[in-house]
């Protein structure tokens, strides 16, 4: 039994609505924490306004509440629930601890007898208030930058003169590194503290003396009430300081560091969790390392709850922190709880790792027109992916594939820079594709000595980089009929894909794929778990890597492969990749509602994803987990070893969709929709083909592949016309264009960044409202689960739009209309799942926009809003296992449900935030009013045009 038996109802708060520095990893360390504190026979009650969650799900919690996160909110739930006696706030980020700390300082959790678990209001206090930190610091005795806490302008002036610089602001109590900046000159100063300022709630920065080119190392703590710690993973930073966490490449196990500098560092993470308050739970820990012999240790940072890196952490090393962290809020102690991977062991352990990680961040800076793209103390990534392999060359090379950036890994696809100016200007001013730049200067034949003097990234790293430049240089002399075995197997080890493999002997993929295996070059399977093979584990989770053969006494030589292949019908779930504007989360919330709806059929479930701040890569989600790059040659080799019975593609965004055709090509049954209806909607020729057929109307458009043709189209189209390339997500390269010279610009714009695409030119239905409809089809019935009408008028894409469930101004004729068209597409495309409509209404007209037979963004939004398992249904309809008319659908909703984009402006200054064609918001909250009086209607109304850009 838990310590605390008064225990017996638990409020968690969630993260809210995603963005720049808070993404979805707080929907996973939040799902993770409900489900173990239910497994303790403990109420959970769950606020969070985020509907494209898992954690959000019914089925989460006892009562999930999808209200705004305000004292506000709380108070009405505290009252609904008298019985409350606990708040955990650690699991939902910066916004929940935000929200505890008002509450307190408002007297709520002490009005309604409610105590904090997890964390102390003294913790969170202490390290966001940077004059307290500083003070405790140098009173336990751990080094620190010499800083001076500034709540003025002029004392700020005073600071930067002592100082000299450059300087480090960091504003107090902000998420993410927002308002952060690193001053190098003068000049710059005035602004950037202002921003500073301006930025902190309480008007307060910290203001430090630069550790430029110091090395960046990151501890995860935990600690039980009886003041146990153990330290789950080391993370070490390649980017030096200067870079914020979020947006530097961190590898684990830390590489770079000695033995007992790595236990000092320990000793200081261990001192100053213990010294931030008495509580029992988790901790993030960061610290700089000179780069020098020395190698002296300054601490940055604690935050006294999970974070990004907790959930890397959970993923590298298979010890799920929010699981644990939540056990021992609740009065737990570590020896007493089991470890989750061996299930024989006990938690009480710190994980082994005999593998290498190594995490990238996954930017969207072309959604940010005039962002500057420079990376610096304000995090400005989207998403990140991880890479598992038996060393630093294979990880990285796995996580670069991961990306979906259209790159096969680092060189050896005729993509790298070839100007040495530029090469020098991208490694000085860290960039988005730094990653791929230092492979760039290397094969330039720029000496590591100075790419090192420009970057400070530790000079282990580059020779890493260049082992794998001079074996790309080896094996370019080859053919590949004389590849020697040694050198293919080499170059397989050290993550080097078959395409890029096929690039350097100047042959197709195929062949590469082919030659490996008549040579038995084959990936074999490894299990991540904990304790570096030394107990067995009971989890299913793997990575891939390629092994030199083992040979017996008896002369037979083998690989060993830890994925044993059972013989139940098997289902592979294709995930989402990366986050990123466009696909989001609830690609992963329909992924993970696949797995567990294949399992309900009966099916051995696999899942295949990169992300590691998902719910879909927990461990215990699927049957099993393959972490590996949704990268096709991973994908191959992992059915050609489980032969399943077919394979989802219509959960996982983009991403998934885009293997379809190969999928098919290779003989592997898609399950659901064929690959032949998923192109016929993508394939704006055959689609408008079809609606003809249908008598269905449509925006008159044409199909250029040049500008001289887009302007012969325009023509015959009349202007405002909307330009799209095909086969993308999220409005990627949309714009509307009112005249001939636009037209030219953009046009030759988007040849030149998505070579070879076909563009489509459409009349754009100026002033026309724009609904969209999302049904489940089982290729003889359909069942419409939603439609919903954008308040923001045709033009805004609809992942930017305030989406209004059920409509609130189309008359009974649009929405019969709208209904005949969802049901004649669904059926026409021959649809088996799910499918996302998109209309335009004008002059009571219905056009269709697009039709995309998968699941939608809209989806988990419906799901909430109504209460109903919608991708469950949709999945089992998929696997043939029921018909639609099977399940009886009871949606219940008072009122109105509104999808509210939220965007993440706030951390590029002087970007254009008009909304367009082409997607920019990075997360969505859900609101719920009674009526259209309702005042918050009513200004979304009143501003729905006020964005719109041409």
């Amino acid at each position: 039994m838990p310590k605390d038996t008064s225990i017996k109802s638990v409020l968690i708060i969630g993260s809210g609505p995603i963005v720049i520095g808070q993404a979805c990893e707080f929907d996973y360390a939040g799902s993770q924490s409900a489900r173990s504190i239910r497994e303790e026979g403990i109420e959970v009650i769950l606020i969070n306004s985020n509907p494209a969650t898992i954690m959000t799900d019914p089925t989460m919690a006892d009562h999930v509440y999808l209200k705004p996160l305000t004292t506000k909110s709380i108070i009405e739930i505290l009252k609904a629930h008298p019985q409350i006696d606990a708040v955990l706030p650690t699991m939902g980020g910066q916004t929940a601890l935000n929200l505890c700390l008002e509450a307190d300082e408002k007297g709520i959790w002490a009005d309604f007898g409610v105590k904090l678990i997890g964390v102390d209001v003294n913790a969170i206090n202490i390290t966001e208030d940077r004059e307290q930190f500083k003070n405790l610091l140098k009173k336990i005795g751990v080094p620190s930058a010499p800083a001076e806490i500034c709540t003025s302008y002029l004392r700020g002036k005073e600071i930067a003169q002592e100082f000299g610089f450059p300087l480090v602001i960091r504003p107090s109590f902000t998420l993410g590194g927002t308002g952060a900046a690193i001053v190098y000159k003068k000049e710059d100063f005035d602004e950037l503290l202002t921003r500073g300022l301006e930025a902190s709630p309480i008007h307060e920065v910290l203001i430090d003396k630069a550790l430029m080119g110091w090395k960046e190392y990151e501890l995860e703590l935990l600690r039980d009430k009886n003041d146990n710690v153990v330290i789950i993973c080391s993370i070490e930073n390649m980017d030096p300081m200067g870079i914020h966490t979020g947006d530097s490449i961190t590898v684990a196990p830390a590489m770079t560091l000695s033995d007992t500098t790595f236990q000092r560092m320990r000793d200081y993470a261990i001192l100053m969790m213990r010294s931030i308050g008495n509580f029992a739970g988790g901790c993030n820990v960061q610290f700089a390392v000179s780069p020098d012999d020395k190698e002296d240790i300054v601490a940055i940072e604690i935050n006294p709850r999970v974070s990004r890196s907790s959930a890397l952490a959970s993923k590298a090393t298979g010890y799920p922190i929010a699981k644990i962290a939540s056990k021992l809020a609740l009065g737990y102690n570590l020896d007493e709880l089991q470890n989750q991977i061996t299930k024989s062991t006990s938690a009480l352990f710190e994980p082994t790792l005999d593998y290498v990680i190594v995490k990238i961040p996954r930017w969207n800076f072309d959604k940010f027109e005039g962002a500057d793209r420079t990376l610096g103390l304000q995090m400005k990534s989207v998403g990140e992916v991880m890479g598992i392999g038996r060393s630093f060359q294979e990880a990285l090379h796995k996580a670069t594939q991961s990306l979906e950036i259209k790159r096969n890994g680092l060189g050896a696809d005729g993509k790298g820079y070839k100007n040495y100016e530029q090469i020098i200007e991208k490694l000085t001013f860290a960039s988005w594709d730094r990653v791929f730049v230092i492979y760039d200067a290397i094969a330039m034949g720029i000496p590591l000595s100075r790419i090192h003097e420009i970057t400070k990234i530790d000079m282990w790293f580059l020779k890493q980089y260049e082992e794998l430049y001079t074996l790309e240089k080896e094996i370019s002399t080859y053919k590949v009929e004389s590849l020697p075995r040694e050198l293919l197997l080499e170059a397989k080890q050290k993550g080097f894909a078959d395409r890029q493999i096929a690039h350097m002997v100047g042959c197709l993929e195929s062949q590469v794929h082919t030659l490996r295996t008549t040579m038995n070059i084959n990936r074999v399977f490894k299990l991540v778990d904990t304790c570096a093979a030394e107990f067995k584990a009971k989890t299913p989770y793997y990575y891939s890597t390629f092994e030199a053969e083992i040979e017996k006494a008896d002369g037979t030589r083998y690989v060993d492969n830890e994925s044993i292949v059972t013989d139940k019908k098997k289902i592979i779930v294709l995930g989402s990749g990366p986050n990123r504007i466009g696909q989001g989360i609830e690609f992963d919330y329909s992924c993970v509602h696949g797995v567990l709806a294949a399992k309900e059929c009966g099916y051995e479930t696999i899942m295949i994803n990169c992300n590691p701040e998902t719910v879909s890569t927990d461990f215990d989600t699927a049957d099993k987990l393959y972490f590996e790059p949704v990268f096709w040659e991973h994908i191959y080799d992992i059915i050609q070893h489980e032969k399943p019975e077919g394979v989802i593609v219509q959960l996982g965004g983009q991403t998934a969709l885009k293997l379809a055709e190969k999928l098919s090509k290779y003989g592997i049954k898609i399950i659901g929709t064929s690959f032949d209806a998923l192109d016929l909607a993508e394939d704006r020729g055959r689609f408008s083909e079809l609606l003809t057929d249908l008598k269905i109307p449509f925006p008159q458009f044409g199909i250029a592949e040049t500008a001289d043709e887009a302007s012969a189209l325009a023509d015959t189209l009349d202007f405002p016309l909307l330009i799209r390339p095909s086969y993308v997500l999220g409005g990627q390269g949309m714009k509307i264009v009112i005249n001939k010279q636009e037209l030219e610009e953009h046009v030759i714009n988007l040849l030149k960044t998505i070579p070879g695409n076909k563009l489509l030119l459409d009349h754009y239905l100026d002033g026309a409202i724009e609904a969209e409809a999302d049904a489940i089809c089982d290729g003889e019935n359909v069942y419409i689960i939603g439609i919903m009408e954008h308040i923001e008028p045709c033009g805004v894409h609809s992942g930017d739009s305030n989406a209004t469930l059920p409509p609130f101004n189309l008359g009974e004729f649009v929405m019969q209309q709208i209904k005949d068209h969802t049901k004649n597409i669904a059926l026409a495309l021959r649809t088996v799942g799910l499918i996302n409509i998109q209309f335009a209404i004008k002059d009571d007209i219905v056009y269709i926009i697009e039709a995309n037979p998968r699941a939608s963004r809209t989806v988990p939004f419906i799901a909430k809003a109504y209460g109903e398992p919608y991708v469950n249904y949709a999945t089992k309809v998929m696997l043939g296992h029921n018909k639609v008319t099977d399940f009886t659908f009871n949606p219940q909703l008072k009122g109105y449900a509104i999808k509210q984009p939220v965007f993440s402006f706030s951390k590029f200054h002087n970007v254009n935030k008009a909304l367009g064609p082409e997607m920019k918001s990075t997360g969505e909250s859900i609101l719920f009013i009674d009526d259209l009086k309702d005042d918050q209607f009513y200004e979304l109304y009143s501003r729905r045009k006020m964005y719109l850009s041409k």
